[in-house]
């Protein structure tokens, strides 16, 4: 596994795992690896300092860098909790979504498009779709959006 630093084409940085630069450059090539502050699938990799393991004599873990525009973070903070208002706000959206709608992965569009035509009863759901699928549904008049904010169930 490899763990890239990633920027979006408005400045966000953020990372994410990838079973290899192959498998990297495949995903992003076919739409799959966006932003999620932004959604944004204009996506390179940033700059990054290598994964060096310091001894297992040495106790103390060196302090993350922060993203450009990030609150800086004490040192033992947690970096799971959100360190800004906006942060803290993307997160109780996704936890609304995530404990109010019906996960479908990468069948978003298909159930989304089911629903709109009457075939299934209509009910919240969040999932997966590709650019041009998303596109597509938009351009039939199927109430789409896209998320700010990757679903806590989808793993690269």
């Amino acid at each position: 596994m490899i763990r890239y630093t990633l920027r979006c084409g408005r400045d966000h940085n953020f990372e994410s795992w990838f079973a290899s630069a192959e498998a990297f450059d495949r995903l992003r090539g076919g739409g799959m690896v966006s932003c999620p502050v932004c959604g944004s699938d204009a996506v390179e990799k940033a700059m990054m300092a290598p994964d060096v393991r310091p001894s297992k004599a040495r106790t103390k873990t060196p302090m993350p860098l922060p993203a450009p525009g990030d609150a800086p973070r004490e040192r033992g903070a947690s970096l799971t909790e959100p360190v800004s208002e906006l942060e803290a706000k993307l997160e109780k959206m996704r936890r609304h979504v995530e404990e109010n709608s019906d996960y479908v992965g990468h069948g978003f569009a298909s159930e989304a498009r089911r629903m709109h035509d009457g075939e299934i009863p209509h009910r919240s759901i969040y999932g997966e779709a590709g650019r041009d699928e998303a596109r597509k549904l938009f351009e039939d008049g199927v109430p789409v959006a896209p998320l700010p904010f990757i679903p806590s169930r989808k793993a690269n």
